[in-house]
C-alpha cells in the first residue's frame, strides 16, 4: 500500500473584491488608529518619561533635571492631600458604582416593559449625558442643583461616623449630597442594559411561567444570568467615567500640579501623580472584574469534561485503527514472503 501524501492547498492571492474590502476596512479604522497613536500612546510614553525628571520651563528652553524616584517620595511624604483624596476616591467608587449600576438596571427593566412613549422616556434618561457635561456640570454643582435640598447631609455624616471611619463617613455624606448627579451618570448604562434585555428570548419567560415561575424567580434565574456580562461592562464603564470626569478632585489636583509655577512641582511631578492614580484605578477595575466576572457553572464544567473524554476516546480509537493497519501490513508482507518462498522452492528451515 502506498503512503498517502497530504496535499497542501496553495495559498492564493486576494482577489480584487477582497483587496477592495480590505482597503475599506483599513480606511474605516484609520481614524481610530491615528487617534490612539497621537492622543493615547504618545502622551502615555511622554508622561512616563517626564515622571523621572524635574521639568522647568525657562526662557532658554525646557530643562530636564533627573530626580529618579524623587517625585514619588515627594508626593507621598510632602503632599498629605493626595493620599487623603485616594482614600476618598476609593470609598466613593465602592459605594457609587453599585448605586449607578442598580439604578440603571431598574430603569432599563421599566423601559423594556410595555409602556407608552418609550422613546420619549429613553430620551429623558439619556439627555443628561449630552447636556450635563463639562462647564454645564460645574455650573449646576456650584448652584447646588445636583443635591436634594430637604436632605440633612450633616446628620447623615454624623450617623455614619458612629460606626465608620471619619473619611468613609465623609465620603458617604458626599454621595448623598450629590445623589442627583450620580443618577445623571447612568444614561449610557441604561442603554447598555436595555440592549441586553431586548436580546433575551421571550420564550424563556413563557416557559418559566408555564412551570409556575414568578417574576421574581424569572429575574434571578433568567434575566440576571443573561445580562451578567453587561453588569461587568457597566461597572467598569462607571469606574472609568467617575475616575476621569471634571468633578473628580484628583484630576483637578493633577491639573493644578501640572501648571504650578513652583520649582518642586510641574510636568514631572504631575506625571508621577497621574501614573500612581492610574495604577489605583486599574486595581479598582481588577477588583470589580474579579467580583463580577463570569464564572463557569457546574453544567459548563461537565460539558467540557465530557468533550475532553470524547476527544480522548477518539484519539484511542485512531490509535487502535493505526495499530490495526500496521498489523494488516505486516500480515500481508509475511503472506507475500511465504508465497515467494513457495514459488522458488525455498524452505523456512
Amino acid at each position: 500500500m502506498s503512503k498517502e501524501k497530504k496535499v497542501k492547498k496553495p495559498k492564493g492571492k486576494l482577489g480584487k473584491l477582497e483587496k477592495r474590502e480590505a482597503r475599506a476596512g483599513y480606511l474605516f479604522i484609520a481614524p481610530w488608529l491615528i487617534g490612539v497613536i497621537l492622543f493615547m500612546l504618545y502622551p502615555l510614553a511622554q508622561s512616563f518619561y517626564y515622571m523621572w525628571y524635574n521639568i522647568r520651563i525657562t526662557p532658554l528652553g525646557t530643562k530636564f533635571i533627573p530626580v529618579g524616584t524623587g517625585n514619588f517620595t515627594q508626593i507621598w511624604l510632602e503632599n498629605p492631600e493626595f493620599p487623603k483624596q485616594i482614600v476618598t476616591y476609593l470609598w466613593q467608587t465602592i459605594v457609587q458604582v453599585p448605586i449607578i449600576v442598580v439604578f440603571a438596571l431598574m430603569i432599563a427593566m421599566m423601559l423594556n416593559g410595555k409602556i407608552r412613549f418609550k422613546g420619549f422616556f429613553r430620551l429623558i434618561f439619556f439627555l443628561p449625558v449630552i447636556i450635563v457635561s463639562g462647564p454645564v456640570m460645574n455650573m449646576l454643582v456650584d448652584q447646588e442643583a445636583a443635591s436634594i435640598p430637604a436632605m440633612n447631609i450633616q446628620s447623615i455624616t454624623a450617623a455614619f461616623g458612629t460606626f465608620l471611619p471619619q473619611s468613609a463617613a465623609e465620603s458617604v455624606g458626599e454621595i448623598f449630597s450629590n445623589m442627583i448627579m450620580i443618577l445623571w451618570y447612568s444614561g449610557v448604562q441604561i442603554l447598555i442594559f436595555l440592549s441586553a434585555l431586548q436580546k433575551i428570548d421571550p420564550a424563556l419567560y413563557e416557559a418559566a411561567k408555564i412551570d409556575g415561575g414568578s417574576k421574581w424567580e424569572c429575574f434571578w434565574k433568567i434575566t440576571l444570568p443573561t445580562i451578567k456580562p453587561m453588569i461587568l461592562l457597566n461597572a467598569v464603564y462607571s469606574v472609568i467615567f467617575m475616575s476621569s470626569n471634571e468633578q473628580n478632585e484628583l484630576i483637578n489636583m493633577i491639573q493644578r500640579a501640572m501648571f504650578s509655577g513652583t520649582k518642586e512641582k510641574g510636568y514631572g511631578y504631575a506625571s508621577a501623580m497621574a501614573w500612581m492614580y492610574s495604577l489605583v484605578v486599574t486595581l479598582v477595575v481588577l477588583v470589580f472584574f474579579l467580583l463580577l466576572g463570569s464564572k463557569k457553572d457546574v453544567y459548563d464544567r461537565q460539558v467540557k469534561k465530557r468533550k475532553r473524554a470524547m476527544k480522548k476516546e477518539a484519539r484511542l480509537v485512531k490509535k487502535i485503527e493505526r495499530r490495526g493497519i500496521r498489523n494488516v501490513k505486516k500480515l500481508e508482507k509475511a503472506r507475500k514472503k511465504r508465497k515467494y518462498r513457495t514459488y522458488t522452492g525455498e524452505s523456512d528451515y
